[in-house]
């Protein structure tokens, strides 16, 4: 599992050289990159209520769904934990190549 470091501010300079080491806006923020319950990873975009997923970050998390992941968004650690540890316990999906 990792994290994608798209939020917080940053200098000009700093997202320039983001942005050229391939850095996307809207990639959700943690991904699990093994297969379970039929989907091949599981990608969730942390929020703080009362905010929203952008309008990006909604493409992302339906493309990355259309591709056979599961998404989610989740509002707090608790939510994210639970759908983290209910995801790794579905059966392992053999997927071609397995």
């Amino acid at each position: 599992m990792y994290h994608v470091p798209n939020e917080g501010r940053r200098s000009i300079r700093t997202g320039a050289r983001m942005k050229e080491t391939g850095l996307k806006s809207g990639v959700p923020d943690i991904c699990l990159p093994t297969a379970h319950g039929g989907f091949i990873g599981l990608y969730i975009e942390m929020k703080v209520k009362p905010n929203k997923p952008t309008e990006n970050q909604k493409k992302w998390l339906t493309a990355l769904r259309c591709a056979g992941h599961l998404t989610a968004v989740c509002y707090s650690f608790e939510e994210a934990k639970e759908l983290i540890e209910g995801y790794i316990k579905m059966p392992v999906t053999v997927t071609k190549g397995s």
